[in-house]
């Protein structure tokens, strides 16, 4: 992996958002951690308010990076023909999206994955004969054969693993379920890949499954998303191209260092989407672990931790974690770099008020993953039989939409419940509901919307 300079790795700041006051006998401690990076000029992530980008290369120019695109060209492609046509138009206009200089491959999966361009486990350098070359290629793709996603996810990482760059990346397309392989084989392969590249996933048309998509994109960090009319392929693939373009630093890790007997319970990312990093966790020395994060570029993220802290006596306080953000030696050979670090702290207080307020960031993100939550469970119940149970969580789900201003997905849920009262979560199951707004709406329950601050 190629050596970043001080000058083209953006500033990372963290701030953490708190109540540190405990009542005597307390000990869970709560912070929601926000992470900004700035000075890539990119756009990938949350836009920062009133930002002005300051490009950190000229026109043209980033960080050294690889991309490879995964097209699915099973059979089920051809049904509707213009599914496999839609297919090959938004990975060429994904191709016209490449930086000059990118490295790049086009894969065709079916039961097995192909290399179509530029073939012989080579990745292409992106520039006007280049990708004028794979778009050539991308017409002669036609649509037979089976599914099986890991066999693609393996050669993309085969090929991105050749390139000595600082961003690896994947874009993965199907239309259908994973049926030509063991569902412990798509989790090997995902389990081989992860912290190689990260992958953006889509589900274009129905017939596919949401939990196989989004996770693909969880255990790769990246995003999945459902495209249910082919005909918004393209400009849902340029978008994801410019984001993966944007991308300035990748592996940087948040580790968290807690003292002598304190507990982790949980680590999430809580914005732009919910994704509990808890399990992700790897050593790095006494007391310290790393949680992955993927690649940035001008973003701001939210993340929840949340620490069991020994008793203590009151006017007693403590550091209950140190968080950092750490960007390892790409040689392997030196230390790590810390980009930035901020601390949670503890302390124990007869103050009533002071010890049962909650901090409006660490409830707007409990509030936040809930929903992701109850939309899960409902949706899950509904397709059970059981709509007493999806007619309660899909009720509590309106009322946290409602509550949270997360009015994306409350637009979501209005397509399967009918809303009587959201402040309350009053609703009615829909009679008939469109299998594509279903989809919808499972696949976006993760995504938050930012506390108020």
């Amino acid at each position: 992996m190629a050596n970043f300079s001080k000058s083209n790795v953006p500033q990372f700041s963290v701030e953490v958002y708190q109540n540190e006051f405990l009542p005597e006998g307390g000990r869970e401690v709560n912070a929601i951690v926000t992470v900004t990076s700035t000075g890539g000029g990119t756009t990938g992530g949350i836009p920062l308010a009133g930002s002005t980008p300051s490009p950190a290369y000229g026109p043209g120019q980033g960080p050294d990076a690889a991309v490879v695109l995964m097209v699915d060209c099973s059979g089920s492609m051809d049904y509707p023909p213009t599914k496999m046509r839609n297919a090959r138009d938004a990975t060429a206009a994904a191709i016209d999206a490449l930086r000059e200089g990118t490295r790049f491959a086009v894969v065709a999966g079916t039961h097995v994955a192909k290399d179509v361009y530029p073939g012989n486990g080579r990745l292409a350098v992106a520039d006007q004969k280049t990708k004028a070359e794979a778009k050539d290629a991308l017409r002669k793709l036609s649509a037979g054969g089976g599914t099986a996603i890991g066999t693609w996810l393996r050669l993309a990482d085969r090929l991105l693993g050749a390139a000595e760059v600082d961003i690896r990346h994947g874009i993965l397309l199907t239309d259908g379920r994973n049926e030509h392989e063991a569902p412990e084989d798509l989790r090997a392969a995902l389990d081989s890949c992860a912290g190689r590249f990260t992958c953006d996933a889509r589900g274009v048309g129905t017939d596919w499954e949401v939990k196989e998509v989004t996770g693909i994109a969880a255990a790769l960090l990246g995003t999945a998303d459902i495209v249910a009319d082919p005909a918004g392929l393209a400009a849902d693939f340029t978008r994801m191209m410019e984001n993966a373009m944007g991308k300035e630093v990748a592996d940087v890790a948040l580790r968290l260092w807690t003292p002598v007997g304190v507990e982790i319970r949980f680590v999430k990312q809580v914005a732009p989407t919910v994704a509990d990093l808890t399990g992700r966790r790897t050593e790095a020395g006494p007391r310290a672990g790393d949680y992955p994060t993927g690649s940035w570029g001008d973003e701001s993220r939210d993340y929840h931790v949340c620490v069991l802290v020994p008793e203590a006596g009151i006017g007693q306080e403590m550091l209950a974690a140190r968080v950092s953000l750490i960007l390892p030696d790409p040689s392997g050979a030196g230390a790590p770099q810390t980009l930035s670090q901020g601390l949670v702290r503890a302390v124990w207080t007869d103050d009533m008020v002071a010890s049962t307020s909650i901090n409006p960031q660490v409830a707007h993100y409990t509030g936040q993953a809930e929903l992701a939550q109850v939309i899960q469970q409902g949706l899950d119940a509904r397709k059970s039989g059981d709509f007493d149970g999806a007619t309660a969580k899909l009720g509590r789900a309106v009322q946290l939409a409602s509550a949270s201003g997360n009015q994306d997905t409350a637009k979501l849920l209005s397509k399967v419940v009918d809303v009587v009262d959201a402040a309350t979560g009053t609703v009615r199951l829909k009679a008939k509901v469109a299998e594509a707004d279903e989809m919808t709406l499972e696949t976006r329950s993760t995504k938050t919307v930012r506390v108020k601050k």
